[in-house]
């Protein structure tokens, strides 16, 4: 079957190259993209398929090069010039092609980044043979997902299909996306208005540590006028969205100290000190029964003006729906509601652990605990001010602080110790709404899809764009595509059909879209 898709991929792509495009005259209203992917989207599935076949686990060294090979042939074979831009890890991918005539306008050139590698897997939690084949599944009359005949997709088409892989939808599906449309406007004739630079990182899911050292390097061949990120899922109502930035992420390991080896908790219970006990006194001295950080200044600097408010208020949350789908009964009162919450730095206990629990048990005083924090920070919080303000804060509850393991000497002298690591992973970044290029992308948005999109102020997660911003000096949108239960980094990742076809549309208006005013 994947040799038969391969063959089909390959017919459609030498077809679609025969005639050089023309530029259209008028931009494509709704009802003519609707029928471009529509005519054509067929021809597509089998590349997306192949794609998602190759392992992408940035972990595994012989996991990149198929993938690196695999990209440089799907762009090459578009007219893009295709470079691996060495880095200190695995090399990123850079592809180019200028546009058909002289781009008009404020925008010329238009810088895209993706990300190919993929999340680790556990294959036994996954529901199908591998999470390296895709699977098409529908869901039966008792709620559950059955895989289908994926040639179901060249005689059918129901947007709640959904494909299953590792890696569909975060980040390879709108990689995918992108070259069918490319692909649909050769064979419709379209013209390419803008030069294109595409960016494919190999290390995003690592935190793409290398990532600034290489925007930094490579800044000429990056330069542009407006970048667009395309990853992470829309609004939770699945429409179509657009996300004006991004929290950063900063990280903290906290170690507590008790006996240098475990103790037995009848002999040393109520003696040594229990660092189980500590750590859980210290995290619950950082936050409020209601989730606020009650740490002095933490908050500081961040200001929620009437327009901000609007701003967020616009976006169609439903609270309920979401507690729902969560899982809980009240939010926290960071902010007064979703969107607000999202407009302050965080702090979050992502990891604990102290000894064993379970059949695993022992009866002791562990000898000592560890948690891992997450801050999620904003534009207006500054990440090593947070830092000195949580290290302040365990000093003020009586410990020395440490960026190591306690010496004998240190454990007699020091009644309580802790050590501290911590790591600035990923900036802040946010673009402001009115600017030109919001003005161009939400008019491509909107004629594709006949409403203004739902517009983010910030997102929650994080995405390693900071480096493009501060730079190249260009401003930055996100354009999620994905559904946003799509199970990206867990088991059973997928991605439904109906945004598939809707991101590839998505690609067309942009791609398409004119000047505005």
């Amino acid at each position: 079957m994947k040799q038969t898709l391969l063959l089909a991929t390959l017919l459609s792509l030498s077809l679609s190259v025969i005639a050089q495009p023309k530029s259209t005259s008028q931009p494509l209203n709704q009802s003519t993209l609707d029928a471009i992917v529509q005519k054509h989207i067929r021809s597509y599935y089998g590349e997306l398929y192949d794609f998602v076949s190759l392992p992408s686990n940035a972990y595994v060294k012989e996991h990149v090069q198929p993938n690196l090979d695999w990209l440089r042939n799907a762009f090459s074979r578009r007219g893009f010039s295709v470079e691996f831009l060495p880095t200190k890890g695995h090399p990123v991918v850079f592809a180019e092609r200028k546009a058909d005539t002289a781009p008009a306008g404020p925008l010329k050139t238009l810088l895209f980044y993706m990300h190919f590698d993929g999340q680790p897997v556990e294959p036994s939690a996954w529901q199908q043979e591998s999470p390296y084949k895709p699977v098409l599944k529908r869901k039966n009359a008792s709620g559950q997902w059955e895989a289908m005949d994926w040639q179901a997709l060249q005689t059918g088409y129901d947007p709640e299909w959904r494909i299953y892989a590792r890696a569909v939808s975060d980040d390879k599906g709108p990689i995918a996306m992108m070259l069918a449309a490319l692909d649909m406007m050769q064979k419709e004739k379209i013209g390419q208005r803008y030069h294109l630079k595409i960016l494919l990182d190999s290390e995003e899911e690592m935190g793409a540590p290398n990532l600034p050292a290489a925007v930094q390097q490579y800044r000429d061949k990056l330069a542009a006028d407006f970048l667009m990120i395309m990853d992470g899922p829309r609004h939770l109502s699945n429409r179509p969205t657009l996300s004006y930035g991004c929290r950063g992420i900063t990280e903290l390991t906290l170690t507590t100290y008790g006996p240098r080896v475990s103790q037995h908790s009848g002999h040393y219970g109520n003696y040594a000190p229990n660092p189980a006990l500590r750590m859980a006194q210290l995290l619950s001295s950082m936050k409020d029964e209601d989730g606020r950080v009650t740490i002095p200044g933490y908050y500081d600097g961040i200001v929620i003006d009437d327009n901000a408010r609007k701003i967020l208020a616009a976006v169609p949350d439903n609270e309920e729906a979401i507690r729902q789908k969560v899982g809980f009964a009240q939010p926290d009162k960071v902010g007064r509601n979703y969107q607000e919450a999202l407009q302050y730095p965080s702090l979050n206990i992502r990891g604990l652990v102290s000894a064993n629990v379970g059949e695993k048990s022992n009866t002791i005083v562990p000898d000592k605990a560890v948690a891992e924090i997450d801050i999620r920070t904003v534009p207006e919080s500054d990440s090593q001010r947070l830092i000195d303000l949580v290290l302040n804060h365990i000093r003020s509850q009586g410990y020395h602080i440490l960026d190591r393991e306690p010496t004998d000497e240190e454990r007699q002298k020091h009644p309580k110790l802790i050590s501290v690591k911590s790591v600035i992973a990923m900036l802040p970044v946010r673009t402001e709404f009115g600017i030109y290029p919001d003005r161009w992308l939400s008019a491509a948005m909107t004629r594709a899809f006949g409403q203004e999109p739902v517009k983010i102020r910030i997102g929650g997660g994080s995405v390693p764009i900071a480096p493009f911003i501060r730079v190249l000096n260009i401003p930055s949108i996100s354009v999620p595509m994905v559904n946003m239960d799509n199970n990206q980094h867990a088991a059973n990742e997928n991605l439904r059909l109906g945004n598939y076809v809707e991101g590839v549309k998505t690609w067309l208006a942009i791609l398409t879209q004119p000047e505005v005013k």
